[in-house]
């Protein structure tokens, strides 16, 4: 292919052309700034591709999402996510004997150090879960630390990912002022959380089989989503060789933010706004059609899927297997379905491709699974953690990789002068 050609100033520079594996297309421009003393402008990175990644790919014109080149469609429908883990992390699905292995590492690793128990007492009923979580997963740091990169890293990654559904479940139990349910080693990883979520002491708790089965699809379509607003956050701390944990709770903290991992809350909300408004669903239709109301339908829609997200088409049909089987009686999800139905049949959202996403689903499965809404987006970063990992180990087993150290074009003052306190 070759090379793109770049007027500036009268002046010709030739840029390479890299093309990936699936034909995208990139201009490289890592030598425009040494050749010519200019840089590229893109507010919020939105052109820029920021690394070469083997990890996930997107294709949002066609509603296309691989993990390490295998559709979602079939990891959603053949694998579980200690599987997708393991694929995503290491590049390959695991043999059998691998696949025991890392379960049982997971297994074995996923009590925390009862010292911890204190930090969890000294955060407020009112914390967050998701700030408790990112406090308690830096604090890994202090009792697991990395002395080297090379001997260290393949035991805190296994550590991490055991010990991070504990203390979701336990960043719970404080907010809601129960006792802490420790991890079952006869479970597997999904049905362990909801048991230390939902289980209280002296009382038995089966986990019903349709919610394993529903949160482990969550996890795995939340596993990785290529370089968006947390996942490029772990990169970017990880390039200063900050160490796992460190790097993790900067991720978590970027999909804190309600414009990411908030999403499904905001969909819940949504929908507790129009049950407070006598659950007219419709008026909340035609608000969202008209531009001048500046109401948006939370939960429709996606920024890189220009067709229908393929992971919203995974999670209806398990949202209709959950919301039957358990036969919920709830007004909010009854909007949902109703909000869902006008979506798909009304011209208005076709046209303009605004299907459910994965955020409106998964908000109407935690609901239905008894999870709080201040709960979701740590859910989430459940899911999210085996991809954020997998992406930090790639950057950092790059031997090319810099630091980051993206540049800006200064528009503030000029020749100002100092003014002494006095005179001002």
């Amino acid at each position: 292919m070759e090379d793109a050609k770049l007027i500036l100033k009268g002046k010709e520079y030739s840029l390479p052309v890299v093309e990936g594996t699936e034909h995208e297309v990139a201009v490289d421009i890592s030598k425009l700034r040494a050749q010519s003393g200019a840089i590229t402008l893109d507010s919020g990175y939105g052109n820029t591709g920021s690394c070469l990644s083997g990890i996930t790919f997107i294709d949002g014109e066609k509603g296309i999402l691989h993990y390490r080149g295998i559709p979602i469609e079939e990891l959603a429908t053949k694998s579980n996510f200690v599987e997708v883990s393991y694929l995503l992390i290491y590049g390959h699905l695991p043999s059998k004997k691998e696949l025991k292995e890392f379960h049982n590492q997971l297994t074995y690793h996923s009590l925390i150090h009862e010292d911890m128990k204190k930090f969890f007492e000294g955060f407020p009923p009112t914390a967050h879960p998701m700030g408790v979580l990112s406090a308690m997963v830096a604090s890994l740091s202090a009792f697991y630390p990395e002395i080297n990169y090379q001997i260290d890293v393949e035991m805190n990654i296994i550590r991490l990912l055991a010990k991070l559904k504990t203390i979701a479940a336990f960043s719970y139990k404080k907010s809601i002022g129960q006792p802490y349910i420790y991890p079952k080693n006869n479970l597997g990883f999904s049905a362990d959380l909801l048991h230390m979520l939902f289980a209280v002491p002296a009382e038995e708790y089966e986990v019903p089989k349709v919610l394993e089965e529903a949160l482990d699809l969550l996890l795995i379509l939340h596993a990785d989503h290529e370089q968006n607003c947390s996942t490029s956050t772990v990169r970017m701390v990880g390039s200063s060789q900050a160490n796992l944990f460190a790097t993790i709770s900067a991720g978590i903290n970027a999909l804190w933010g309600p414009l990411h991992g908030g999403a499904n809350q905001q969909v819940l909300e949504m929908l507790e706004v129009i049950r407070k408004d006598g659950s007219d669903y419709q008026k909340y239709i035609d608000k969202a059609k008209d531009k001048a109301s500046g109401f948006k339908l939370m939960g429709f829609g996606h920024r890189v899927y220009k067709n229908f997200d393929p992971r919203a088409k995974i999670l209806k049909a398990s949202a209709d297997k959950v919301l039957s089987q358990l036969g919920v009686n709830d007004p909010l999800l009854d909007i949902a379905k109703n909000l869902e139905r006008v979506a798909l049949e009304d011209s208005f959202f076709v046209e303009r491709k605004l299907y459910p996403n994965v955020d409106f689903y998964s908000g109407i499965i935690y609901r239905a699974m008894g999870i709080p809404t201040n709960m979701f987006t740590v859910m989430f970063a459940l899911g999210r953690l085996p991809g954020w990992i997998a992406q930090w180990k790639e950057m950092r087993d790059d031997p090319t990789n810099r630091i980051y150290r993206p540049r800006q074009i200064y528009t503030g003052n000029i020749g100002l002068k100092y003014v002494p306190i006095d005179k001002r």
